[in-house]
This record gives structure tokens, C-alpha cells and sequence, in this order.
């Protein structure tokens, strides 16, 4: 896989006009792994937007729990590895926050309805 994504990038190098040449040789820039991870997990982002059309009955506040500690605890790594991540940074705050949001109106939502803490749930998908 290694030799295909080289071959790719050496071939695009040759059509990277000399404007986008800095972004392009750039310690996180599409060459590395530090561009292309975030790239992707925005995908998650989106998808956990998009959980908010979702009825309430029908979010778990542990993932929504579990989304949320996991985007905040990288966001802190991508700020302390070298070169420092912003992209991936805003990335993991922002599925922080969606998820985060998220937690707290199904909490709310399934502790008003008894769910939470009385008795366990069981969430249906």
C-alpha cells in the first residue's frame, strides 16, 4: 500500500501548482497522515450533527458520553504532538462538543422519563 500511495503522491506532485506548493510540502499537508485523518473524521462530525433530527428515545447518552470524552481527550493529544494538528484539533473539539450537546439532552431527556439511574434502558436502533 505504501508503494501505491507514493507512486499517487509522486504523480500529483508534478500538477501541484507553485501557490499551493507550501501547503503541499507542509509537515501536516496532504502528503502526510496529518491531513488525511482529519479529512476523514469529519465524516464522524457530520454524522453526529446529524444525530440531532434522531428522536430522543432513540440516542444513548453513553455514546453520546463516550463521543464526547474521546473528541476532547484528542483534542488535547493533537496540540501536544509535533507537528501540532490544528485541522485534527478543530476536528475532535468539534465532535467534543456535537456529541457533548447530544449527551445532554438524551440525559435529560431519559431522566425526566425515568430512565436514567431508576431502572436501566435499553436503547433501540
Amino acid at each position: 500500500m505504501s508503494k501505491l500511495y507514493k507512486a499517487v503522491v509522486n504523480t500529483a506532485d508534478k500538477f501541484v501548482p507553485s501557490q499551493l506548493r507550501p501547503l503541499w510540502e507542509h509537515a501536516a499537508g496532504p502528503k502526510t497522515i496529518f491531513f488525511w485523518a482529519p479529512a476523514f473524521k469529519w465524516a464522524l462530525v457530520l454524522t453526529s450533527i446529524d444525530e440531532f433530527r434522531r428522536p430522543l428515545e432513540k440516542v444513548s447518552p453513553t455514546q453520546s458520553a463516550t463521543l464526547a470524552a474521546t473528541g476532547l481527550i484528542w483534542t488535547r493529544y493533537c496540540l501536544v504532538i509535533k507537528p501540532i494538528n490544528y485541522a485534527l484539533s478543530l476536528c475532535n473539539f468539534s465532535l467534543g462538543v456535537a456529541n457533548g450537546v447530544q449527551f445532554l439532552r438524551a440525559y435529560r431527556y431519559h431522566s425526566l422519563k425515568g430512565g436514567v439511574g431508576k431502572k436501566k434502558v435499553i436503547f433501540k436502533y
